[in-house]
Protein backbone atom coordinates (compact mmCIF):
# COMPACT_ATOMS: atom_id res chain seq x y z
CA UNK A 1 0.00 0.00 0.00
CA UNK A 2 3.00 2.36 0.17
CA UNK A 3 3.79 2.17 -2.91
CA UNK A 4 0.25 3.07 -3.75
CA UNK A 5 0.44 6.35 -1.51
CA UNK A 6 3.83 7.07 -3.23
CA UNK A 7 2.08 7.20 -6.12
CA UNK A 8 -0.57 9.27 -5.60
CA UNK A 9 1.74 11.72 -4.25
CA UNK A 10 3.76 11.69 -7.26
CA UNK A 11 0.14 12.48 -9.61
CA UNK A 12 -0.65 15.28 -6.91
CA UNK A 13 2.99 16.98 -7.27
CA UNK A 14 2.25 16.79 -10.99
CA UNK A 15 -0.46 18.74 -10.63
CA UNK A 16 -3.18 19.55 -13.09
CA UNK A 17 -6.32 16.99 -14.56
CA UNK A 18 -4.52 13.77 -12.88
CA UNK A 19 -4.30 15.52 -9.50
CA UNK A 20 -7.54 16.72 -9.70
CA UNK A 21 -9.24 13.61 -10.14
CA UNK A 22 -7.31 12.11 -6.94
CA UNK A 23 -9.78 9.70 -5.08
CA UNK A 24 -8.97 10.86 -0.98
CA UNK A 25 -7.19 8.06 -0.57
CA UNK A 26 -6.55 4.86 -2.38
CA UNK A 27 -8.93 2.00 -2.52
CA UNK A 28 -8.43 -1.68 -2.20
CA UNK A 29 -4.54 -2.48 -1.67
CA UNK A 30 -1.30 -3.19 -3.07
CA UNK A 31 -1.38 -5.31 -6.24
CA UNK A 32 -0.50 -8.95 -6.30
CA UNK A 33 2.33 -8.35 -8.74
CA UNK A 34 3.84 -5.64 -6.64
CA UNK A 35 3.94 -7.88 -3.60
CA UNK A 36 4.91 -11.00 -5.69
CA UNK A 37 7.72 -8.60 -7.43
CA UNK A 38 9.10 -7.72 -4.36
CA UNK A 39 9.79 -11.06 -2.92
CA UNK A 40 12.11 -11.96 -5.71
CA UNK A 41 16.05 -11.86 -5.80
CA UNK A 42 16.81 -9.62 -8.54
CA UNK A 43 15.14 -6.57 -6.51
CA UNK A 44 15.34 -7.65 -3.32
CA UNK A 45 17.99 -4.33 -3.07
CA UNK A 46 15.51 -1.60 -4.44
CA UNK A 47 12.12 -3.43 -3.47
CA UNK A 48 10.47 0.15 -2.66
CA UNK A 49 11.24 1.55 -6.30
CA UNK A 50 10.31 -1.61 -7.98
CA UNK A 51 6.61 -1.85 -6.28
CA UNK A 52 6.17 1.67 -7.20
CA UNK A 53 7.09 0.75 -10.74
CA UNK A 54 5.49 -2.23 -11.14
CA UNK A 55 2.14 -0.16 -8.99
CA UNK A 56 2.45 2.22 -11.67
CA UNK A 57 2.15 0.46 -14.53
CA UNK A 58 -0.64 -1.58 -13.07
CA UNK A 59 -2.61 1.05 -12.46
CA UNK A 60 -2.31 1.74 -15.82
CA UNK A 61 -3.36 -0.90 -16.74
CA UNK A 62 -6.67 -0.56 -14.42
CA UNK A 63 -7.40 2.31 -16.22
CA UNK A 64 -7.28 0.84 -19.85
CA UNK A 65 -9.21 -2.30 -18.35
CA UNK A 66 -11.03 -2.13 -15.28
CA UNK A 67 -11.15 0.64 -11.46
CA UNK A 68 -8.70 2.65 -11.02
CA UNK A 69 -7.51 2.65 -7.00
CA UNK A 70 -6.69 6.14 -6.79
CA UNK A 71 -8.32 8.10 -9.57
CA UNK A 72 -11.60 8.69 -10.12
CA UNK A 73 -11.94 10.34 -13.47
CA UNK A 74 -15.69 9.99 -14.59
CA UNK A 75 -14.38 10.87 -17.98
CA UNK A 76 -13.16 7.22 -20.39
CA UNK A 77 -10.49 9.83 -22.40
CA UNK A 78 -9.37 10.99 -19.40
CA UNK A 79 -9.01 7.36 -17.63
CA UNK A 80 -6.83 6.10 -20.75
CA UNK A 81 -4.56 9.31 -20.80
CA UNK A 82 -3.99 8.85 -17.34
CA UNK A 83 -3.39 4.73 -17.93
CA UNK A 84 -0.86 5.65 -20.45
CA UNK A 85 0.75 8.28 -18.07
CA UNK A 86 1.10 5.91 -15.74
CA UNK A 87 2.28 2.99 -18.02
CA UNK A 88 5.39 5.56 -19.13
CA UNK A 89 5.92 6.70 -15.44
CA UNK A 90 6.85 3.10 -14.73
CA UNK A 91 8.72 2.46 -17.82
CA UNK A 92 10.41 6.21 -17.59
CA UNK A 93 11.68 4.96 -13.73
CA UNK A 94 13.10 1.49 -14.95
CA UNK A 95 14.54 3.15 -17.45
CA UNK A 96 16.51 5.44 -14.73
CA UNK A 97 17.54 2.28 -12.88
CA UNK A 98 18.97 0.53 -16.29
CA UNK A 99 17.19 -2.24 -15.42
CA UNK A 100 16.68 -3.35 -19.53
CA UNK A 101 14.94 -7.09 -18.50
CA UNK A 102 12.83 -5.28 -16.59
CA UNK A 103 11.46 -2.45 -19.28
CA UNK A 104 11.10 -5.96 -21.75
CA UNK A 105 8.99 -7.91 -19.11
CA UNK A 106 6.61 -4.83 -18.42
CA UNK A 107 6.31 -3.66 -22.00
CA UNK A 108 5.30 -7.14 -22.59
CA UNK A 109 2.93 -7.68 -19.67
CA UNK A 110 1.70 -4.03 -21.30
CA UNK A 111 0.97 -6.04 -24.11
CA UNK A 112 -0.13 -9.49 -23.31
CA UNK A 113 -2.81 -7.83 -21.35
CA UNK A 114 -4.21 -5.79 -24.22
CA UNK A 115 -4.60 -9.22 -25.79
CA UNK A 116 -5.75 -10.65 -23.07
CA UNK A 117 -8.92 -8.07 -22.79
CA UNK A 118 -9.29 -7.82 -26.14
CA UNK A 119 -10.46 -11.32 -25.77
CA UNK A 120 -11.92 -10.84 -22.90
CA UNK A 121 -9.50 -13.24 -21.00
CA UNK A 122 -9.35 -11.81 -17.32
CA UNK A 123 -7.66 -15.19 -16.53
CA UNK A 124 -5.10 -14.41 -18.70
CA UNK A 125 -4.36 -10.65 -17.73
CA UNK A 126 -4.18 -11.88 -14.52
CA UNK A 127 -1.74 -14.48 -15.75
CA UNK A 128 0.57 -11.95 -17.64
CA UNK A 129 0.60 -9.89 -14.83
CA UNK A 130 1.78 -13.46 -12.35
CA UNK A 131 4.15 -13.99 -15.34
CA UNK A 132 5.88 -11.02 -15.68
CA UNK A 133 5.85 -10.00 -11.95
CA UNK A 134 7.85 -13.45 -11.58
CA UNK A 135 10.16 -12.16 -14.12
CA UNK A 136 11.09 -8.65 -13.19
CA UNK A 137 11.79 -10.46 -9.30
CA UNK A 138 13.53 -13.56 -10.26
CA UNK A 139 14.69 -13.33 -14.11
CA UNK A 140 13.45 -14.86 -17.35
CA UNK A 141 13.98 -18.09 -18.48
CA UNK A 142 13.41 -19.31 -22.10
CA UNK A 143 10.01 -21.56 -20.87
CA UNK A 144 8.76 -17.95 -19.53
CA UNK A 145 9.83 -16.67 -23.00
CA UNK A 146 7.78 -19.64 -24.90
CA UNK A 147 4.45 -19.02 -22.23
CA UNK A 148 4.85 -15.01 -23.65
CA UNK A 149 4.60 -16.10 -27.37
CA UNK A 150 1.61 -18.68 -26.58
CA UNK A 151 -0.44 -16.40 -24.87
CA UNK A 152 0.48 -13.12 -27.38
CA UNK A 153 -1.16 -15.22 -30.08
CA UNK A 154 -4.31 -15.79 -27.64
CA UNK A 155 -4.02 -19.55 -28.65
CA UNK A 156 -5.75 -21.63 -25.58
CA UNK A 157 -3.34 -22.46 -22.71
CA UNK A 158 -1.57 -19.18 -22.99
CA UNK A 159 -2.49 -18.16 -18.98
CA UNK A 160 -1.75 -21.64 -17.82
CA UNK A 161 1.58 -21.57 -19.63
CA UNK A 162 2.27 -18.59 -17.93
CA UNK A 163 1.51 -19.65 -14.95
CA UNK A 164 3.23 -22.85 -15.17
CA UNK A 165 6.57 -20.49 -16.54
CA UNK A 166 6.56 -18.02 -13.11
CA UNK A 167 5.88 -21.36 -10.88
CA UNK A 168 9.28 -22.91 -12.56
CA UNK A 169 11.00 -19.78 -12.26
CA UNK A 170 10.49 -18.96 -8.85
CA UNK A 171 11.43 -22.64 -7.69
CA UNK A 172 14.48 -22.02 -9.46
CA UNK A 173 14.27 -25.34 -10.92
CA UNK A 174 14.67 -26.20 -14.54
CA UNK A 175 11.65 -27.14 -16.69
CA UNK A 176 10.11 -30.55 -17.14
CA UNK A 177 11.14 -31.08 -21.04
CA UNK A 178 7.45 -31.27 -23.16
CA UNK A 179 5.61 -30.53 -19.77
CA UNK A 180 3.53 -27.42 -20.91
CA UNK A 181 1.91 -26.81 -23.94
CA UNK A 182 3.07 -24.45 -26.85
Amino acid sequence: MEALLQLAEMIKGEGGLLAAALRGAPVGEASAAARLMARGPRTESRQDEYALIVEAIHEGSLLHYGCSRLLEAGDRDLELLAGDRLYALGLERLVALGDLEAIAELADVISLVAVAHGQGDDDAADAAWEAGATAVGWGSSPLHAQAKAQAGTGRPGGAQALRAAAETLRAGSAPAPGRYPV
